[in-house]
């Protein structure tokens, strides 16, 4: 007579697990890599621009809903510290050149002089707070 354990079958969720599992105990982090790299190779190579963009919006909504000023402030300081560190005066002033080249094909005067009185405001109420 057979046991109603060993006739039981198995859930696609346990096969997929137990797998994971044996996976993890027989590769390496390079293995990982490896197919993470080529996953990624054949996404870039069926998906377009529209894709990318829709999983990047969708990501970021999801990460505001999850965290707050706190976690972009420190994230943002992180990645400033770590840019500081991989580049010189020059890429900035490159990153700088071309950002200053795209606002000013955005933008026109009015939006300049808006920003110019805003922080002339701002600097004079720091003075008058000094």
């Amino acid at each position: 007579m057979a046991n109603k354990d060993n006739d039981r079958k198995m859930t696609v969720e346990e096969a997929g697990r137990k797998g994971g599992e044996t996976t993890s105990r027989n590769h390496d982090k390079d293995f990982y890599e490896e197919i993470g790299r080529k996953g990624g190779e054949a996404t870039a190579e069926s998906h377009d621009r529209d894709f990318y963009e829709e999983i990047g919006r969708k990501g970021g909504e999801a990460t505001a809903e999850n965290h707050d000023r706190d976690f972009y402030e420190e994230i943002g300081r992180k990645g400033g510290e770590a840019t500081a560190e991989n580049h010189d005066k020059d890429f900035y002033e490159k990153i700088g050149r071309k950002g200053g080249e795209a606002t000013s094909k955005n933008h026109d005067r009015d939006f300049y002089e808006e920003i110019g009185e805003k922080g002339g405001n701002a600097r004079a109420k720091q003075r008058d707070d000094n």
